[in-house]
C-alpha cells in the first residue's frame, strides 16, 4: 500500500511540475526547460501508468487471462516509452530551430526554475526511494536523473547569465532530448523482446538444456520454449525423455529450473520408446524459437 501511496504522490508532483515547466519554459524563453517538460511529462505519463497497472497486473489470473495480468505493467512501459520518443523527437526539432532563430532568454527567471526544479525532484527523489518493486526502482532512478538534469540546467543558466552565450540553452536541450532518446529506445528494444516471447536475456538456453539432461534418470530434453511475462516471472515448458521415477525427475527439473528463475514450468515427460511426433515437432513454425534440435 505505502509503495503505491509513493507512486500516487510522484506522479502528481510530477504532472504538476510538468505543467509548471512548460509555462516556465515559455516565460523564460527556454527550450532546455521545455525539453525537461517532456521529461516530465512522461515521467508523470509512466509513473500514472504504472500507478494503475501495477494495480491491475496483481491481480490472480482468471479465465479471461490465463497467465495473469502481469503484461500489462509492460503494456504502460511501451506506451510511456512511446510518449517519450514521440516528446524528445520534438524537443530535438525545436532546439535546432532554435540555433537558426535565437530568442531572448530571461537568465535570472531560468534560474529560478532551476533551482525550484532541484529542489522539487530531490524532495520526490527521497519521497520514492524505499519500496521494493522493479517499477518503483524504476520511478526512482527516473527522479534521480530529473535531479541531475536540473541541476545540469542550473549550471548551464548561470553560466548563460554571467556570458550571454545563449546557444548553451539549446545545446542543453539538445542533450536532455538526446539523453531522453536512447533511455526510450532501450526500454523499446526490452519491452518488444518481451512481446515477441524472446528468451530472457538473463537465460542461457542451452546451459538450461545441458543441467537438465545431468539430471539422473533424463535421457533426452527437446521443444524447450523459455519466454517471461513481465521481465521478472519467466515461464519454461519442454518434453523430457526420461526413465526412472517420474515424480523424483519432475521434482529435480523444477528445482534446477527455479535456481534459474523460472517459476513456472510444463513438462512433458515421455519414455523412451515413445515417438515424439518428430515430423511435428520440426515443420510446425513455432513463434519464433529456432533452437529446436531433437
Amino acid at each position: 500500500m505505502k509503495t503505491q501511496r509513493n507512486i500516487l504522490i510522484a506522479f502528481l508532483l510530477n504532472l504538476f511540475f510538468s505543467l509548471f515547466e512548460c509555462v516556465g519554459g515559455l516565460l523564460t524563453g527556454s527550450v532546455a526547460i521545455l525539453s525537461d517538460a517532456v521529461h516530465d511529462l512522461g515521467d508523470a505519463a509512466s509513473i500514472g501508468l504504472s500507478f494503475f497497472l501495477e494495480k491491475k497486473s496483481k491481480h490472480r489470473p482468471d479465465a479471461a487471462h490465463s497467465y495473469g495480468y502481469a503484461r500489462y505493467s509492460v503494456v504502460g512501459s511501451l506506451v510511456t516509452t512511446l510518449i517519450l520518443l514521440v516528446g524528445s523527437a520534438v524537443m530535438i526539432v525545436q532546439s535546432l530551430l532554435r540555433f537558426f532563430h535565437p530568442n531572448q532568454i530571461h537568465y535570472d527567471g531560468m534560474i529560478l526554475f532551476a533551482v525550484v526544479g532541484v529542489c522539487v525532484n530531490f524532495l520526490a527523489a527521497l519521497f520514492t526511494r524505499e519500496g521494493g518493486s522493479l517499477n518503483q526502482r524504476a520511478v526512482n532512478l527516473h527522479m534521480l536523473e530529473d535531479v541531475l538534469g536540473w541541476n545540469v540546467v542550473l549550471v548551464g543558466a548561470v553560466v548563460m547569465r554571467f556570458t550571454d552565450f545563449w546557444f548553451i540553452d539549446p545545446l542543453l536541450s539538445i542533450g536532455v532530448s538526446v539523453f531522453i532518446l536512447i533511455h526510450a529506445l532501450g526500454n523499446l528494444r526490452d519491452t518488444m523482446h518481451i512481446f515477441l516471447e524472446k528468451t530472457p536475456s538473463d537465460l542461457d538456453m542451452e546451459e538450461i538444456k545441458e543441467h537438465i539432461t545431468e539430471i539422473d534418470g533424463v535421457l533426452d530434453v527437446h521443444h524447450v520454449h523459455l519466454w517471461t511475462m513481465d521481465g521478472e516471472a519467466h515461464y519454461a515448458t519442454m518434453h523430457v525423455v526420461c526413465e526412472g521415477d517420474p515424480h523424483r525427475i519432475k521434482q529435480e527439473i523444477r528445482e534446477e529450473l527455479s535456481e534459474h528463475g523460472i517459476g513456472h514450468v510444463t513438462l512433458e515427460l515421455e519414455t523412451p520408446g515413445e515417438h515424439c511426433h518428430e515430423t511435428e515437432c520440426t515443420v510446425v513454425p513455432s513463434a519464433g524459437h529456432s533452437h529446436h534440435h531433437h
